[in-house]
């Protein structure tokens, strides 16, 4: 069976600007572009506006925009999302006003998930919110027993929250796909394991875990940790969603993926998409992780360097080097 592979827009943008049709049509060329190279798929980041800004504008600025990529002959594009919650919509805040307005804001990202991919994930680290490390009064950092400690209360505030957005996520067909991120860029859940932990409590109703190998390789406890969440994942029916990134988050061909490791426990067991995932050097990205590695220039937004790779040549390149290493697990 050839596996669908998607192709994430961290290489391109942060930011879809909707509204913005003249950025429209160069969101337009890319997807034709990558989906000439024999992409299946692509993974959209819907950006978080101001508090102001009205949920329901937003989710018709983005039936706007999949209308501009069907009239462009886009149609069967497929479609899902990545999406993160904020110091604003926190879904674990001990405040119920603003766990209110948190279920709002994430129902609206379900709705521009149907919106763009219809029966499709939505995913990301959209739980706590990403990067907002906590203070005691006196501004030092919490960390390690205290942090964990920190965040139980945390986890119980969201799940009723959790319980409606599973529900509502239901109805539209959209699967919830939590990712856990590394411990230097945002507090738990880092793991697989605490994301299932979570998950654990929501009595069967909707909702998975992204896996995702730099995120696996820079924060898991090791290989046999790896296998028994996967399993875990697996039996529970929580496998959601698969993104194949760099430890760097750069070019995925020629990098420290153990791909033995991680395609050996997930090919057999898991039937949905593969994201090859490259977080170009662009903004926020280039300071929020500190990159020093240089731009994978994009085709028709930067100027062409003949000398160096493209993002068009990292993304073929990702792509194919997916496809021989699944044709590899699945041959032995």
């Amino acid at each position: 069976m050839r596996r669908a592979i998607y192709c994430s827009f961290f290489m391109f943008t942060a930011d879809l600007r909707p509204d913005d049709t003249q950025y429209t049509r160069i969101l337009i060329d890319h997807l034709k572009a990558l989906t000439d190279m024999g992409y299946d798929g692509f993974d959209l980041h819907i950006a978080s506006q101001p508090a102001s800004v009205d949920h329901k504008l937003e989710v018709d600025s983005y039936i706007g925009l999949k209308k501009a990529f069907d009239k462009a002959g886009l149609q069967d594009a497929k479609f899902t999302t990545n999406v993160g919650t904020t110091r604003t919509f926190d879904p674990t805040s001990p405040y119920e006003e603003q766990r209110k307005e948190a279920l709002s804001y994430l129902k609206s990202r379900v709705d521009i998930t149907s919106v763009l991919g219809g029966d499709s994930i939505m995913s990301g680290p959209f739980l706590y919110p990403y990067g907002v490390f906590p203070l005691t009064d006196t501004g030092e950092g919490i960390w390690s027993d205290a942090l964990l400690d920190w965040m139980e209360p945390r986890y119980l505030a969201a799940r009723s929250i959790f319980r409606d957005l599973g529900e509502y996520a239901a109805t539209k067909h959209v699967k919830l796909a939590i990712e856990p991120v590394k411990s230097w860029e945002t507090p738990p859940p880092n793991m697989v394991s605490e994301v299932l932990d979570f998950l654990d409590g929501f009595d069967g109703l909707p909702g998975g875990v992204t896996v995702d190998t730099a995120q696996v390789v820079m924060e898991s406890q090791g290989p046999s940790v790896f296998k028994r969440n996967v399993a875990r994942a697996v039996q529970q029916d929580r496998l959601f969603y698969v993104h194949i990134s760099a430890p760097d988050r750069g070019a995925v061909h020629d990098s420290w993926i153990p791909w033995q490791t991680v395609l050996g426990e997930i090919e057999p067991v898991y039937r949905g998409p593969y994201l090859v995932e490259v977080f170009n050097a662009i903004p926020p990205f280039d300071s929020s992780m500190r990159m020093a590695r240089r731009r994978f220039w994009r085709p028709g937004e930067d100027e062409p360097e003949p000398n160096r790779a493209s993002a068009y040549d990292v993304a073929r390149a990702g792509l194919e080097t997916l496809r021989e290493q699944l044709a590899h697990v699945g041959g032995a």
